[in-house]
């Protein structure tokens, strides 16, 4: 039995501020956008890869207080969305930092033995970067 990772679920609170960093300042592709009942559902991924990033409005398809209580936790930087690996970590650290997005760490080699940076999505997603 082989089993692969299919998609995974970001929450963010403006998609269009969620595409302007994950499409434009990372590079990512979009796959697919889709808007129902006043939310919007963005599928993007990495040129190459099957893996679908789905980034959703927290209040689509729940109740208020859940909507509300996910949000929250975006919104103070608890969730992290995803770690990505590039080529050029400093070329990619460069463009997060261009489109505005909160600098939390810049490249540096870790102990354990991986250059890499971290920054927040405009959810306040953190996203690590790492040199592939």
């Amino acid at each position: 039995m082989t089993l692969t990772l299919s998609s995974v679920f970001v929450p963010v609170e403006d998609p269009d501020a969620a595409l302007a960093f994950y499409r434009d300042a990372l590079g990512l592709d979009v796959r697919m956008d889709v808007s129902n009942g006043g939310f919007r559902w963005v599928t993007v991924g990495c040129p190459g890869q099957d893996v679908d990033i789905v980034l959703f409005q927290p209040h689509g398809g729940r109740s208020q207080a859940e909507g509300d209580a996910l949000l929250s936790l975006v919104l103070q930087g608890s969730l992290q969305a995803a770690i990505f690996r590039s080529e050029d970590l400093d070329a990619t650290f460069e463009r997060a930092r261009a489109s505005g997005a909160e600098v939390l760490e810049e490249p540096a080699d870790r102990p354990w033995g991986v250059r890499d940076c971290a920054v927040r999505d405009p959810s306040g997603n953190l996203v690590r970067i790492a040199q592939a």
